[in-house]
């Protein structure tokens, strides 16, 4: 998702690649060609510290303290957590400043929703499109993930999920999906999810299947094991959130 980062020794469930492997990894598709402005590079780096547990949910954020960080002036600053706070990443409190949002299950389960519409269609479409070194790499990257799990290692396991899923969705076709895609993983609360320890062996099994559809080129398939991939997360999400089990609300007849 974000960038990388200084690692993080905290054990996670979900989520830089092998040495030598990140480099041939396709990003997501950009809708834009321009390159990314001061504002835009503070908020991604923002989205990054609260993704990997950096800026803690509630933490303030001192607009002078990231001027200095990113050699800046205030301007692109206070530009980038407006964005921010427009995403709901951010909120802003009368004479109290800027302060992370607090993970909110209903805004959590729209995200999830889009997601559940989306994803498993990229992952339909990029079934046709992958080459048997796309489905190598997507192995070594889910070996990846299971080592940095094991070692507690949140910014590997955080980069190389990322390089995972998008891995496929940069092979589906549609440049504007794929970048959309990358737009609700940003709003997604990561760093919640990652302190799901028992989610650990679950997320490795759940990315063996999905490889094992891709390897067969069986579309369906891999669009039902990323369903199911993405309805585990969100159910383990929301009974942490909530503090009871919850209903996939994906299914019409829950509310």
């Amino acid at each position: 998702m974000p960038p990388q980062s200084r690692r993080t020794k905290t054990t996670t469930t979900d989520g830089v690649a092998p040495k030598g492997v990140a480099k041939t990894v396709p990003k997501p598709a950009k809708s834009s060609a321009k390159a990314p402005t001061k504002r835009d590079r503070i908020a991604t780096e923002l989205r990054r510290m609260i993704s990997e547990g950096e800026l803690p949910r509630g933490s303030r954020i001192q607009q002078d303290v990231l001027a200095a960080m990113f050699d800046t002036s205030i301007t692109p600053v206070r530009e980038a957590l407006r964005l921010l706070e427009a995403e709901g990443v951010l909120v802003g409190e009368p004479h109290k400043g800027v302060r992370v949002a607090d993970a909110d299950y209903e805004q959590v389960k729209t995200v999830y929703l889009l997601r559940r519409l989306v994803e498993p269609y990229a992952m339909q479409r990029a079934a046709r499109r992958l080459s048997p070194l796309d489905i190598d790499l997507a192995e070594r990257l889910v070996t990846d993930m299971e080592q940095a799990a094991e070692e507690g290692d949140r910014a590997r396991l955080n980069a190389a999920n990322y390089q995972f899923h998008f891995l496929f969705y940069a092979k589906c076709g549609n440049e504007g999906l794929s970048a959309e895609i990358d737009q609700l993983w940003q709003k997604f609360p990561w760093d919640v999810l990652q302190v799901l320890h028992d989610r650990a062996d679950e997320t490795s099994n759940e990315h063996r299947s999905m490889l094992a559809a891709a390897r067969l080129g069986d579309g369906d398939a891999l669009a039902k094991a990323t369903e199911w991939h993405l309805s585990r997360s969100f159910l383990a999400l929301g009974k942490h959130l909530t503090g009871r089990p919850v209903a996939d609300p994906f299914d019409v007849d829950n509310d």
